[in-house]
């Protein structure tokens, strides 16, 4: 208890206000993280491809502008037709006198070059397409959602890695402050054992053997303070900014309050699971319009002149018609397209049961894990400090020659060994429930 109280009052004289609070960081998260804005714009693109979808529901207009020019017999007589200015000459009649109906006309087969410009507007409306403009726009629709639950998923994750590193850091602070302590601790036995030395009570191979229990100490502590370094920077990394300090203090997070119902309800997997069978259903359909008739309708409207939007109401003209297609027969693509769709409904079927089974399980393996490192915890927080108690215990013995230093070090050692273990299941409760929590789809 007493290494307890110690290790808070040191939290808090060592970080006081400053530094980045969890809940700051988490906001950082959502806002500036790479991996975040990227999966934002996914979802973007998506949100586009629906749109684009939907309006193809609606038709299209175009705008067509055409620069001729010729004297091919052909191209010009049908120009001057769009233009409306073909006359009988065209067909040779001036050169008929009633005797020499057996010569070519010249006029017609050997017309002179000419500018041809079309102006024409069309618009076509598909207005049975079999459902398969609905499917895509239910498909496109789909994916959007998927790209919204794929969002979300990643910044679960990268929540919950903002949080295992800040309790992570807790920790480690924690861990450094003890390594500190029994630093210090050695060094005051290494001191009276070399004024025991001077007196010839010990020998000098007492005196290096604290020395050398206090380097391996001082290796610890350089060991952990490189671990908090990188964690600063993998928290630097993930909040888009330089980070140097946490506000705060994380050690024990708390358990999650869900019921087990609750949790696979709301788990992201299963839902994109789900989405996906949807979504092959959707496909079956989608598959299945092929064999039904696509039916469209058109319109255009236009002028043809020898000059540039010359008089264009006087030679404008206009189109209106429909067309149906239906393919009869393609050697059996279409039925097996259709079959596909239906293998893969299977299939994503399957991998939803397949998700809800193993999610199920994981949940449970976590909260056994959880409850089991919780009973270890408790346990070592007692044995650290008996380990804790036992070591002063026999350093004042030693100095009393009634122990070796050996057995000195051994105590601090076993001390030592409990500390470093109970910080690992800590870190270790806290990264499961963290996961506990992303499993739940929930960000605190």
């Amino acid at each position: 208890m007493r290494i307890l109280l110690i290790t808070l009052l040191a939290f808090h004289l060592c970080f006081g206000d400053d530094g980045l609070s969890l809940d700051d960081a988490i906001k950082k998260v959502k806002e500036h993280n790479s991996e975040i804005v990227i999966a934002k714009f996914n979802e973007r693109i998506k949100t586009l491809e629906h749109q684009a979808a939907l309006g193809a529901n609606y038709g299209s207009l175009e705008l067509s502008q055409a620069a001729l020019r010729s004297n091919d017999a052909l191209n010009v007589f049908g120009y001057k037709l769009q233009s409306r200015e073909a006359t009988f000459a065209d067909f040779g009649f001036k050169q008929f006198n009633g005797s020499n109906y057996m010569l070519s006309p010249e006029d017609l087969n050997n017309p002179k070059d000419r500018n041809h410009f079309q102006t024409k507007v069309e618009y076509t409306l598909p207005l049975y397409t079999g459902g398969k403009l609905e499917q895509y726009g239910k498909i496109t629709k789909a994916l959007e959602s998927m790209s919204t639950l794929d969002l979300e998923s990643l910044r679960l994750q990268k929540i919950y890695e903002i949080k295992k590193s800040f309790y992570a850091i807790s920790l480690l602070d924690t861990y450094l402050y003890n390594l500190q302590l029994i630093a210090s601790n050695t060094k005051k036995l290494e001191a009276k054992t070399a004024a025991m030395m001077e007196e010839g009570y010990v020998k000098k191979v007492d005196l290096l053997e604290v020395q050398n229990k206090y380097s391996d100490v001082e290796r610890l502590i350089a060991q952990a303070e490189a671990n908090r370094a990188l964690l600063y920077h993998f928290i630097s990394f993930l909040v888009d900014e330089e980070v140097t300090a946490i506000k705060g203090h994380y050690e024990e997070v708390q358990d999650v309050s869900m019921t087990d119902e609750r949790i696979l309800s709301d788990n992201l997997d299963i839902k994109k699971a789900e989405q996906g069978v949807e979504i092959s259903k959707m496909n079956i359909a989608l598959a299945q319009s092929a064999f039904l008739p696509q039916v469209g309708a058109f319109a255009n409207y236009g002028s043809s002149d020898d000059k540039l939007m010359n008089d264009f109401s006087k030679n404008d003209a206009y189109t209106v018609g429909l067309q149906v297609k239906w393919n009869l027969f393609n050697g059996g693509s279409d039925k097996n397209n259709v079959e596909k769709a239906r293998v893969e409904n299977l299939k994503a079927s399957q991998q939803l049961v397949l998700a809800k089974k193993q999610i199920a399980l994981y949940l449970k393996q976590l909260q056994t894990q959880i409850k089991n490192d919780e009973y270890e915890i408790k346990s070592l927080k007692n044995e650290v400090e008996l380990a804790h108690v036992i070591y002063e215990n026999y350093a004042g013995r030693y100095e009393q020659k009634l122990v070796s230093i050996n057995d000195v070090l051994i105590k601090q050692s076993e001390e030592l060994s409990k500390v470093l273990r109970l910080k690992e299941v800590q870190n270790a409760r806290n990264e499961k429930i963290f996961e506990l929590q992303k499993l739940a789809s929930k960000e605190m």
